[in-house]
């Protein structure tokens, strides 16, 4: 499909209906960023859901059940989006390591020091631990901030060494002047 001609539901559905585990080629904003609203649209109404039923908050304590499903269908897809957001601004994938290292480090290591300081009957253990937790917290906000950013950029012009520009050779200046 020509790049120019499709829409914000054709640009949202694609990196799961054509695209779900290619880590290979470009995405460019367009499919990235319409894929990541319609992953929160989605989101924001099974949460409104699960209120309404009662469940949410059965998983972890955060999620409801649909909602823990909807991620594990979803993140596939997502990583793949996001390595190839990365490739048209000619980075590696594996930048997105760059957040998910310390935020599973905070929720790991953090939740482990909480309750083992929980457990050995001190109050200390635990403030240690949350501190722990809230360190590679701050850690994994930072990282986010810096992927956030390569993700804004545009894509490189042309091509690069994932591949030729999804916009073809003119950029994406042509599909944002229509």
């Amino acid at each position: 499909m020509n790049p120019s001609s499709m829409t914000p539901i054709d640009w949202a559905k694609r990196p799961i209906v054509e695209k779900y585990a290619d880590f290979t080629g470009r995405a460019p904003r367009a499919e990235y960023w319409w894929y990541i609203l319609g992953l929160v649209v989605v989101a924001i109404v099974l949460s409104i859901v699960e209120s309404i039923f009662g469940v949410k908050g059965m998983i972890l304590g955060i999620w409801g059940p649909l909602t823990g499903l909807f991620i594990l269908a979803t993140i596939v897809p997502s990583l793949a989006a996001g390595a190839r957001r990365l490739h048209d601004t000619n980075r590696s994938g594996w930048w997105q390591l760059l957040f998910y290292v310390p935020y599973a480090l905070m929720i790991v290591l953090g939740g482990a020091a909480i309750a083992g300081g929980a457990a050995a009957g001190g109050t200390m253990g635990a403030i240690a631990g949350a501190g722990i937790a809230g360190l590679l917290g701050l850690i994994a906000l930072v990282c986010g901030i810096i992927l956030l950013v390569f993700m804004v950029l545009p894509g490189q012009p042309g091509q690069n060494r994932y591949g030729p520009n999804p916009y073809g050779e003119a950029g994406d200046a042509t599909v944002a002047a229509e």
